[in-house]
């Protein structure tokens, strides 16, 4: 009897095992599975934009209203209004691997058109957030 015991232990033991071993983690697996491999934003500081901004080709782009822009903007920066992102893709932003700095006020907008280029296949877009932080020069009126 008492080898009984022990066989139907051991055999507890190995079936536990066996189901551990197979188990994995189901959310990583969905994640792997549904996430489509695309780049993402990748958040900088002003400084760093500028510092790109210097040693870099890149796009400088503005997302605020055209009052805004008019009111003071980096230099070299283009006017894309954030909500109309997606009437300029294939036009003034036609080459997905460009890289790309964006801006606004606080950083909202900025956050949502990155968003949004990424959306349509950039790869190479920094969100260097809002001109309230911008310490460079500005273009004014």
């Amino acid at each position: 009897m008492k080898r009984m015991g022990k066989l139907l232990f051991s055999v507890m033991v190995i079936i536990a095992l066996l189901l551990l071993a197979g188990c994995r983690n189901t959310e990583s697996i969905e994640e792997e599975v549904s996430a489509p491999s695309r780049a993402d934003t990748i958040k900088i500081t002003p400084h760093q934009a500028e510092e790109k901004m210097h040693s870099n080709d890149v796009i400088i782009l503005d997302v605020r209203t055209q009052e805004e822009f008019d009111a003071g903007h980096i230099e070299n920066a283009i006017l894309i209004p954030y909500d109309e992102i997606s009437d300029h893709v294939g036009l003034v932003l036609s080459d997905t691997s460009q890289t790309i700095l964006i801006y606004c006020r606080t950083g909202r907008r900025s956050a949502i058109a990155a968003t949004l280029l990424i959306e349509f296949g950039f790869t190479s877009v920094y969100d260097f957030g809002g001109i309230v932080d911008w310490h460079g020069e500005v273009v004014l009126p």
